[in-house]
């Protein structure tokens, strides 16, 4: 786990909110806190959708951020920032297989629970926090520290400078 201070807010939310770069990410959860706070579960009710639907879905339990991002955007934009906001982005089953395959990891997908982005908006200052979290205990952090050096390099192929703190 690391935390990464994002030094252009202003650049770091347009990247987010208007352009694609995060849209194959899975939205897992969020809370955007403006006016109301509000909070959104990313967890896909799968009755909603028709039988089509759902099986272009395939197994995905969670929406992806491009199906959700207008609507966030929707709750920010304005005049004002907003007072606060946390989403949280989770990397595809499929992502977390090539990860562990480049890597050469002895982990098998089946041993991962989920790897995860934080984005945390104070008020004043944006910061992502990685987060790993695997099915079984393990003293190994290799996985974590592959899913940390990917964050990092995900920010500066994007153009999007951090400080790791």
């Amino acid at each position: 786990m690391i935390l990464l201070e994002i030094e252009h807010v202003k650049e770091c939310m347009s990247k987010l909110l208007l352009s694609d770069i995060f849209d194959p990410f899975y939205f897992i959860e969020g809370e955007i806190v403006t006016f109301n706070t509000f909070k959104i579960d990313g967890y896909l009710k799968k009755n909603f959708f028709t039988s089509e639907e759902q099986e272009e879905m395939g197994s995905r339990e969670y929406s992806l951020w491009k199906d959700i991002r207008e609507f966030c955007f929707s709750l920010i934009k304005g005049k004002k920032t907003p007072l606060s906001f946390h989403l949280v982005f989770g990397l595809s089953r499929a992502n977390i297989e090539k990860l562990l395959l480049k890597q050469d990891l002895t982990f098998t997908p089946s041993d991962v629970n989920g790897l995860y982005m934080n984005l945390k908006y104070d008020g004043s200052h944006l910061q992502c926090v990685t987060g790993t979290s695997m099915h079984t205990f393990t003293l190994d952090k290799s996985l974590e520290q592959a899913w940390d050096n990917m964050v990092e390099k995900f920010f500066q192929m994007q153009g999007i400078e951090t400080e790791r703190k």
